[in-house]
Parts: structure tokens; C-alpha cells; sequence
């Protein structure tokens, strides 16, 4: 009876574990797939039936997944990855896509986002290599350091093509300890970024905002504040796509926030025509419209 059940998995139930996995949340996941609750719980319940084990737990600061939930979470992982690899592959031209595409990014946004969804292009094109780089501050194109750049903010570059994918939003996220502490009217006590990169947006907001506060780890780029906040260093002012997905963090009631901020893709105009970097592009705006829930608000 075990064995027949475990063969009759409903992708749709697979769908939701995924987001309630991602976002640890019920309204969050709720959002991104734009269902009620009782969906969500509904599809849980479903999934659980058919594997015949528990996936999740509820907890007071929201979902905490089982051993068995997170073994699930990673063949899930996949199976969604496979199905957007069909997807893709059904639009691509039947010629051969062969050559080297330069990106260049943010290391957090490369190391938390992009490096998989650019893994699918290599397989959905063979004859496709990616070449990622990363630096918080902005490369060249005009000078060919690159031939696509991933940025945040509206850029002011030359004769580049730049186009909006999607918005960028924030949020403070820390260990429970710590959020528990702020929200019961004690002073946050922040991680940011480091003295060689104070000058990032957000680290520059954060030090306005809150002026006077103590800013206990500084670290280079927001995945190692991530990583910080989540051992219980302080609070991050993180994107939500890192926040969301590391797990032992998550959100604190904590004002005010800064404006959310838009991320570009660009090239050089003369290169709006080369199969290689349009390929590449087109599968980068499927990936953020793909995952827009998990960079909004």
C-alpha cells in the first residue's frame, strides 16, 4: 500500500511544498502562488498522504521542514528544474546555439540565484558556455569585460541596451533569538557590509536610518551577512531571495524599509543580435518573471 502511494505524487501538491519550502511561510507562499491558505494546507496534507511521512512542522516564527521534508525539498528542487528545462527547450530554435557568453553580477545574486538558472542553459544548449564573474561594483561592457550584466539600480552607461526584469525588495531577517529581542522593544544590532564596501546602497540607507545603532559583523557582500545573521551575529538588511531561502532566518518586524530596486539586464547595441547573448537573455527574463514572488515584496 506504502509502495502504491509513493507512485501517485500530484505535481500540483509538488508545486506547493515548493513555495511553503522556499518561503517557510503560509501568506508568503499563499502570495506566490495566488491561492488561499486552505490550498496550501490542503496540497501539504495531499503530499504528506502520498509519501506517507510528515514534511513540515508548524512553529510560532512559521514552517519548519522535517528531515524527510528536506530530502523531499531537494528531489523537488529538481523536478521543477527539469520542468522549466522542457519549457525552454520546446521554444528554442532547432539550429545549434554554440559559442561563450560573459556574464558579470552581483556575488550574492550569482551565488543565490543565477548560478542555477544559467546551469539550465548550458543544458538546454550544449554548444552554450557560460562564463560568470562577480563584483559589487559595475564592469565595463563598452571596454567587452563582459557580455551581459546583471544590475541593480537604473544604470547610466553609454550605448547599452538595458532591460528591466523585475523588482529588487528588502527586508531585515535575523536568527529567532534576535527577532524575538527586537520586537520586544530592544535595539537592533545590525550586520552589514565592510569598511572597502560602505558605500553600497543599502549599507549607506541602513547607516541613516539608524544612526546610532551597532553594526556587530560586516561582511563584503549580503550572502555572508546572511550567513552571519543566521548564527546570531545581529539583524541583515537582506534582499528577500537570499532571506527567503537560508534557512534559520527569518523576517523581522522591523521599520522603516528601503524603496525596492530594479534590476537590469545589459548588452552592447551591436550584440542585440548575436544568438548567443539573445539566448542567454531570453532564458534570464524567464527566470525573473519565473521567480518574481520570491523578489517582491
Amino acid at each position: 500500500m506504502a509502495d502504491r502511494k509513493r507512485t501517485e505524487v500530484d505535481w500540483q501538491d509538488v508545486r506547493v511544498f515548493l513555495a511553503l519550502g522556499r518561503y517557510r511561510s503560509l501568506s508568503a507562499a499563499a502570495r506566490a502562488l495566488q491561492v488561499n491558505h486552505a490550498t496550501i494546507a490542503r496540497r501539504i496534507q495531499s503530499l504528506e498522504h502520498s509519501m506517507g511521512e510528515k514534511l513540515v512542522e508548524r512553529r510560532p516564527d512559521g514552517y519548519l521542514l522535517t528531515a524527510g521534508g528536506e530530502r523531499a525539498l531537494e528531489a523537488a528542487t529538481g523536478m521543477e528544474a527539469a520542468a522549466q528545462l522542457l519549457a525552454r527547450a520546446d521554444r528554442a530554435d532547432d539550429e545549434d546555439v554554440r559559442g561563450v557568453v560573459r556574464i558579470n553580477a552581483p556575488p550574492a545574486l550569482a551565488h543565490a540565484f543565477l548560478t542555477p538558472q544559467l546551469a539550465l542553459v548550458t543544458s538546454a544548449h550544449p554548444g552554450l558556455d557560460i562564463d560568470l564573474a562577480t563584483d559589487l561594483h559595475s564592469v565595463s561592457l563598452e571596454r567587452r569585460k563582459a557580455d551581459i550584466a546583471v544590475r541593480i539600480g537604473k544604470p547610466n552607461d553609454g550605448d547599452l541596451i538595458a532591460q528591466p526584469v523585475g523588482k529588487l525588495a528588502f527586508g531585515f531577517y535575523g536568527s529567532s533569538a534576535r527577532c524575538d529581542a527586537v520586537e520586544q522593544g530592544a535595539p537592533p544590532v545590525f550586520v552589514s557590509f565592510d569598511e572597502q564596501n560602505s558605500d553600497m546602497p543599502e549599507g549607506v540607507w541602513l547607516s541613516q536610518q539608524f544612526p546610532r545603532a551597532r553594526v556587530a559583523f560586516r561582511a563584503e557582500n549580503q550572502l555572508l551577512q546572511a550567513t552571519a545573521a543566521r548564527a546570531g551575529a545581529g539583524i541583515a538588511l537582506l534582499p528577500h531571495y537570499i532571506g527567503r531561502q537560508v534557512p534559520g532566518l527569518r523576517p523581522c518586524a522591523l521599520t522603516p524599509l528601503p524603496p525596492a530596486r530594479e534590476v537590469f539586464l545589459l548588452i552592447r547595441g551591436q550584440d542585440r543580435h548575436a544568438r548567443p547573448v539573445r539566448t542567454v537573455m531570453r532564458h534570464l527574463v524567464d527566470a525573473f518573471k519565473e521567480n518574481r514572488a520570491l523578489f517582491s515584496a
